[in-house]
């Protein structure tokens, strides 16, 4: 019997081994994926956001995250945001809602009185740049996604690259970003050598959000970044809801934010599980509601405030889709 039994253990003790490895494995490859999220923490409380009590009694149906696009050329400099897109997850109407704030946008900022929105990320980081639009548009938002230039070509390319319609208008400006993005990282440079709908790599869309010399100026810019940041959610959906914490984790990487890659995972989960499929997307301010303001040689873009308040707040909670006024400038 007692052979028996040490027999018995010496065949249990190898495959308990065996097992705990892979446990091991398996625990310190997820916490290396974890690890390379970027988390920034930012205190959450009304206080300190400034939330709005009137848009907290949307916090079950619907989920705001601010998305900065940042062009810096170190991850240490302080910069402004080229891109400012709130990112609204709406349960209640089924739709993932995209409303870029123009970045020249004339608002208050704390501590710093009148300025452009953009300012705000340069003077407080994440932080001040949410309390801004919670503020100036009676908002919500608790958290942010921030990624640069260069981040942004690897999420890009990281699902693929995305489809563009490129015009001719637009053709020779791409081609002057992409060649230089291209020179800062000293690699071949992958010109667009036709208009039309086409795949493009990350560094090709990125230079496609940054033109702002066309007709239209940095008005049909917000609206390239909306059309990119479309085609990558888009992307992202298309994922099996088995394969969404690998993608997202892969993605998560090369971002900056306040959200856990746990946190992720269950708000792309929670997407998939609730059938959304339609993303909209809007501009603020509404064409017919701001005018060109300048001061001291300083270029912004006056808002009628309480206006774009209450369309921002109508589209993102309410569902209305705002309606342009008359051009006044």
């Amino acid at each position: 019997m007692l052979r028996k039994k040490s027999t018995k253990f010496k065949v249990i003790i190898p495959i308990m081994t065996v097992i705990m490895a892979f446990v091991v494995i398996g625990v310190s490859y997820i916490y290396t994926k974890l690890n390379k999220v970027k988390k920034v923490e930012i205190p959450k409380t009304s206080k300190e956001l400034n939330i709005s009590p009137k848009a907290e009694t949307y916090d079950n149906s619907i989920t705001n995250i601010a998305f900065y696009g940042l062009d810096r050329r170190a991850k240490d400099e302080a910069s402004r945001s080229d891109a400012i897109i709130i990112v609204s997850i709406d349960k209640q109407h089924k739709k993932i809602k995209l409303s870029s704030v123009m970045r020249d946008s004339y608002v208050n900022v704390e501590g710093h009185g009148m300025t452009k929105i953009t300012h705000a990320y340069a003077y407080g980081g994440p932080q001040l740049a949410i309390k801004t639009l919670n503020q100036n548009f009676d908002l919500n938002i608790k958290d942010f996604v921030t990624v640069d230039f260069f981040d942004l070509e690897k999420i890009i390319d990281a699902v693929g690259g995305i489809d563009l319609n490129i015009t001719n208008e637009e053709l020779k400006y791409i081609n002057s970003y992409i060649k230089e993005t291209s020179n800062i990282e000293k690699s071949a440079v992958p010109t667009i050598t036709k208009a039309g709908i086409q795949h493009v790599n990350g560094r090709q869309a990125v230079a496609y959000t940054r033109i702002r010399y066309t007709a239209g100026g940095d008005f049909e810019r917000t609206t390239r970044q909306r059309t990119v940041l479309t085609s990558l959610l888009n992307e992202i959906m298309k994922t099996s809801v088995s394969n969404l914490p690998n993608v997202v984790n892969n993605l998560a990487q090369y971002t900056e934010t306040s959200l856990s890659s746990t946190e992720m995972i269950k708000m792309a989960t929670s997407v998939a599980a609730s059938g959304i499929h339609d993303i909209v997307q809007e501009r603020f301010p509404v064409d017919g509601y701001c005018n060109a303001l300048t001061k001291d040689g300083v270029w912004y873009l006056q808002l009628d405030i309480n206006a774009t308040k209450d369309q921002l707040y109508k589209f993102i909670y309410e569902d209305i889709k705002p309606v342009p006024g008359t051009p006044k400038f």
